[in-house]
């Protein structure tokens, strides 16, 4: 079993800034993962193409089931509104996503408030800029693996210091609610030792991710409850390609669950 985190930078490449599909498929193809977590996801966004970053992961993997969970309505860096269940599904939309190649016995999203504040955030074409923050969104499937049922989530946390903390305790709070094994993918926006030292969830995997042409950190992680961690299997593989999209690596774990 292989699963896999991916923050796509709504599928834009660093070489030349442009955004096209076949990039993408074949970054998401290279990670022949079983569950697959994004994050920074765009639906009918202009900037990329209008493409539905979710079918397109779902189609290169040859996966059946997916699912897009919006945390905003409209652009960010632009004009958004935090995402409400009256949203016109052609309007543009940006959050994260779930693809699996097993079937889904259950989702579940959790709404995961923004920042209350501004924070000041390197924007490589406009420098420092001071940004407001976006909501966040926990999305968690209970699968149906060969060896049962695991719940695998994905999330995308804040950038603002503390914050993210706040965050990334209160999935781990939703998570309990669901059949374990579980495990979080997902940007969490901080090293490991924190993840750690915050939730008493263990890091299944150490290597940086970020920034993708010569990573010097990991923000990037696959972590899962201590206790549960046997029922997941050997980890037997890691991996951090350099794919031809986005300002981050993907991050691959590959288990033998036998």
């Amino acid at each position: 079993m292989r699963l896999a985190t991916f923050n796509l930078l709504h599928g834009r490449s660093l070489s030349d800034g442009t955004v096209h599909a076949d990039r993408i498929a074949a970054a998401v193809a290279d990670l022949d993962a079983d569950v697959l977590g994004l994050q920074e996801v765009d639906r009918a966004q202009p900037r990329s193409g209008l493409l539905d970053l979710t079918a397109l992961a779902a189609d290169a993997l040859g996966a059946k089931t997916h699912r897009f969970a919006a945390a905003v309505v409209g652009t960010p860096g632009e004009t958004w509104e935090p995402w409400h269940s009256g949203a016109d599904m052609g309007h543009p939309q940006y959050g994260i996503a779930l693809v699996t190649r097993y079937p889904v016995l259950r989702w579940q999203i959790t709404p995961l408030p923004a920042a209350p504040i501004r924070s000041p955030v390197y924007v490589p074409d406009g420098g420092l800029l001071l940004l407001r923050d976006e909501p966040r969104v926990l999305l968690a499937a209970v699968v149906e693996t060969p060896s049962g049922p695991l719940t695998v989530a994905t999330t995308h946390l804040s950038f603002v210091p503390g914050w993210n903390v706040r965050q990334l305790r209160h999935a781990v709070r939703a998570l309990r609610a669901l059949p374990a094994p579980r495990v979080l993918l997902g940007d969490l926006n901080m090293p490991a030792g924190p993840v750690r030292a915050f939730t008493g969830w263990k890091p299944l995997a150490r290597a940086a991710t970020f920034p993708s042409p010569s990573p010097k950190t990991q923000l990037d992680h696959v972590v899962a409850d201590p206790r549960e961690v046997a029922a997941l299997g050997r980890v037997v593989q890691v991996r951090t390609p350099h794919a031809p999209v986005s300002d981050h690596r993907p991050l691959v774990v590959g288990f033998d669950r036998r």
